[in-house]
């Protein structure tokens, strides 16, 4: 006859924290190399917003990735401490995502410097650079699936980001010996 156990553990919760950082980092590392092969292989050139959302990404790959190691060597106060700025910085993220594609729908405008280069340099061919120029706008998604374009995507994924970073550094903080 089988037994089966009452309660299955599924994560013990000693590793909660690790397996966060784990999470968050390999997440954060796919986004931002998606977005990097979209821009570089699909050729999606991303706007000013764009790039700026994209620091969350390159700022959480390296925190978590030392919380990692933090949280399995009695570190586990500076990987709570780097997965809370990871969260909150994923928070502002959402946020900006979300904004950016207000701005895609028409909701708020957008910047100024989504406007293209600044071509008022003395002694330049204005004619001669408005042609090289290529303006990538804020306001025109360059790509959308099921209706979503790159920054509602970014929005949805920071912010989940985000809770599995906070959920894992709260976790983490009660368990704290």
């Amino acid at each position: 006859m089988i037994t089966i156990p009452k309660q299955i553990p599924l994560i013990d919760e000693d590793n909660v924290l690790p397996i966060t950082a784990f999470i968050v980092c390999g997440g954060a590392l796919a986004i931002i190399l998606a977005a990097l092969a979209f821009e570089h292989i699909g050729g999606y050139k991303p706007c000013p917003l764009c790039l700026k959302q994209r620091w969350a990404y390159y700022f959480a790959v390296p925190f978590t990735a030392l919380a990692l190691p933090l949280s399995l060597y009695e570190r586990r106060d500076a990987a709570v401490l780097a997965l809370t700025l990871v969260a909150a910085v994923f928070a502002v993220n959402a946020v900006m995502g979300a904004h950016h594609a207000g701005i895609e729908w028409g909701f708020w405008a957008g910047p100024t410097d989504c406007t293209g280069a600044d071509l008022t340099t003395p002694g330049d061919n204005l004619l001669g650079a408005l042609r090289k120029t290529q303006v990538v706008r804020c306001d025109e998604p360059s790509w959308r699936f099921l209706g979503i374009s790159f920054a509602g995507y970014n929005a949805l994924i920071s912010a989940g980001l985000a809770l599995v970073a906070f959920a894992g550094s709260w976790f983490g903080w009660e368990r704290k010996d």
